[in-house]
């Protein structure tokens, strides 16, 4: 099997962090190291393991997500990388599944992803526990039966948890650092990688549980964000991304997104937005659908009644 390098970006959440690490000392396939791509002025007080755990502070004080991954990269030694977001923890079979999925196949591939409820990783949990109530997200498809399949829409990478060559990610230039904040670098990253004919799979296995943490979906306390790097990928691409969260927020008087003039901000969210959008603690995970439903049935007209 090939050299794997785990990667995670973190700013706050220790013990979200300390349990993805939880997660790769219990690999099968151990890594060669895991990089910790700081997002914050502090380090973070992690345990030894029997691989490398090494951390490297970004600075940036927007979420530099996109420049926090090719950081991460930059300093990895491994012939594969394996990114993690910091609330996502590995299955035990997670790094092996990925090195011999990118033995078989040179392109990004995509893991199983599934959704804890609040608590769920609290404490010292077992992986039966947390498979007994992990969630599927309803608006995500699931893997393949088997093996690996090809996605043929770039606009379903997820960077939540995925993997790649390390020679491929520098060879099709890493992610735009132009992108600060949430949203819209991984549809930018997608996007570059389709254009050079690099496929991106689903992937049986590469399993990993995401952690609950409070969260708004569609994400409207990130709004400038959004609205900022839709504007960057249509400048760049010729169209807009993020449309689900572009047209939730039009949906809630947040914005103007008339075609061929700039997205404008109408108002900022308040309570009752925030309300909305939020996640609650018996929620595996938010989804835009069901608010966006949610609102257009609100607007929809009642019914009058007229006397015969």
């Amino acid at each position: 099997m090939s050299t794997v390098s785990v990667v995670t970006l973190a700013k706050g959440r220790p013990a979200h962090l300390a349990n993805v690490l939880r997660g790769l000392v219990r690999q099968t396939h151990k890594p060669a190291e895991f990089i910790v791509a700081v997002m914050q002025d502090d380090l973070y007080d992690l345990p030894q393991a029997a691989f490398p755990v090494r951390q490297i502070r970004v600075p940036g004080e927007a979420l530099p997500l996109a420049a926090a991954r090719n950081r991460g990269v930059a300093a990895a030694t491994g012939d594969a990388i394996v990114f993690l977001d910091v609330d996502c923890i590995p299955a035990p079979d997670l790094v092996a599944d990925y090195a011999q999925g990118l033995a078989t196949l040179d392109g990004l591939l995509m893991g199983e992803v599934l959704h804890l409820p609040e608590h769920a990783a609290a404490g010292d949990w077992t992986y039966e526990g947390l498979a007994r109530v992990a969630e599927k997200h309803s608006d995500r498809r699931g893997p393949p039966a088997s093996g690996l399949e090809i996605c043929h829409d770039y606009r379903c990478f997820w960077s939540l948890n995925f993997a790649i060559r390390r020679a491929t990610f520098l060879a099709a230039g890493g992610f735009d650092e132009r992108y600060t904040g949430y949203g819209g670098e991984d549809t930018d990253f997608g996007k570059a990688l389709d254009q050079r004919g690099l496929p991106i799979a689903w992937m049986k296995g590469g399993l990993a549980y995401h952690q609950y943490h409070p969260h708004h979906m569609p994400p409207v306390h990130h709004l400038d964000s959004v609205v900022r790097n839709a504007e960057l990928f249509e400048a760049k691409w010729g169209y807009r991304t993020m449309g689900h969260w572009l047209h939730a927020f039009r949906v809630m008087g947040l914005i103007d997104d008339t075609p061929d003039r700039p997205i404008r901000i109408l108002r900022r969210p308040d309570a009752d937005d925030l309300a909305l959008t939020g996640q609650q603690g018996h929620q595996p995970y938010t989804n835009s659908a069901s608010v966006i439903r949610a609102i257009e049935a609100r607007e929809q007209p009642v019914p009058v009644s007229v006397p015969a």
